[in-house]
């Protein structure tokens, strides 16, 4: 019996201490959270999208490479997401400037070929 009692103390005392607003704020947080399902169903590509093909793999792994080797870009454009499914290349995520953009665009088309790249890659504003 002591020990239901303590615990019902620890709650009330953690009620206490936390508030019980901030209590009902977060369940209520958690009741009206938007919902962005619409967003996530568009028809863009995403990372899991990319197969386990070896052809795939290798064109990945070779943009990849070559944007990382190149020491002009800045980490942004570095860590671009690259998709490939079938030979066709989804480039998506921010860079720092339009220049970039078009280099890291630019890499991905001549390891891919022309025609086979869709850049999605946006130049993220500057701070």
């Amino acid at each position: 019996m002591k020990k239901t009692t303590l615990l019902i103390a620890c709650l009330f005392s953690a009620a206490v201490v936390f508030g019980s607003t901030g209590l009902a704020t977060a369940a209520e947080d958690a009741a009206t959270a938007p919902d962005n399902t619409k967003m996530n169903k568009h028809e863009s590509m995403t990372a899991d999208q990319q197969k386990e093909s070896p052809t795939d793999r290798k064109i990945t792994q070779k943009i990849r490479q070559a944007i990382v080797k190149n020491k002009t870009i800045s980490q942004y454009a570095h860590n671009v997401k690259i998709i490939t499914v079938n030979g066709a290349v989804t480039l998506k995520g921010p860079v720092r400037t339009e220049k970039e953009k078009r280099i890291v665009e630019k890499t991905a088309s001549q390891v891919a070929g022309k025609g086979n790249v869709t850049s999605e890659i946006e130049v993220a504003p500057s701070k």
